[in-house]
């Protein structure tokens, strides 16, 4: 059993890591900035408020925890790259025990079949580059750490990412989409959850990205 704690517990992913990490027996702390932003928890979650952007914050919740999920989104750039930040220094100040920090990233990072970032593609709708800004950073703000953290960075499909079943299986990749046969890259948010929780169970990529899909 590990001890893991989730910000952004309430959105639709944060509450599906929850959901699947308690299924299987963790001790999971579901972080949000407003308690009454939470439902109904899976039997044993602890709910608990708090800022991922606040070191003094995420370090209270790191003392003690495993994993810490970083779940959380906004079309404001810097506070994905705020949270890493105050994660990090959580961690790297707790030295051999501070926690594993893993990030639900985003797959505008990714490689399309010519090497190019789906973000730098033609056609990349505007209205989702500040989110996809604020992942990018993200993800390059985790690849200037040292050695002395430990992170990874989990990006779903570019493009089909929703809602829908769990199925309890998926295919990983690294830079580029994990594509099904109809050239299209999907995985809905309860494999995606299962996915990173089975990283957290069986680590298979420290300190660096990878992804999933069918």
């Amino acid at each position: 059993m590990s001890r893991i704690t989730v910000f952004g517990a309430a959105g639709k992913a944060g509450s599906r890591v929850v959901a699947e990490a308690a299924a299987r027996g963790h001790q999971v702390t579901a972080v949000v900035r407003d308690l009454d932003a939470l439902s109904v928890l899976p039997d044993g979650v602890q709910a608990a408020a708090g800022d991922v952007t606040d070191l003094e914050s995420v370090a209270a919740h790191a003392k003690g925890a495993d994993a810490i999920v970083l779940t959380v989104g906004g079309p404001d750039a810097a506070l994905y790259t705020n949270a890493v930040s105050a994660a990090a220094s959580a961690a790297r100040a707790l030295g051999p025990a501070g926690p594993r920090i893993l990030h639900m990233g985003g797959g505008a990072s990714l490689l399309n079949s010519e090497g190019v970032r789906f973000f730098d593609a033609p056609g990349f709708p505007e209205e989702f580059k500040p989110y996809a800004i604020g992942q990018i950073r993200a993800l390059d703000a985790y690849l200037t750490l040292g050695d002395d953290v430990t992170w990874t960075y989990l990006s779903p499909p570019p493009v089909h990412f929703a809602p829908g079943t769990r199925t309890g299986h998926y295919r990983t990749g690294l830079d580029h989409p994990v594509v099904g046969d109809d050239g299209q890259a999907r995985i809905s948010y309860e494999d995606y959850a299962s996915a990173l929780v089975d990283e957290i169970e069986n680590p298979r990529h420290l300190n660096r990205r990878f992804t999933v899909g069918y």
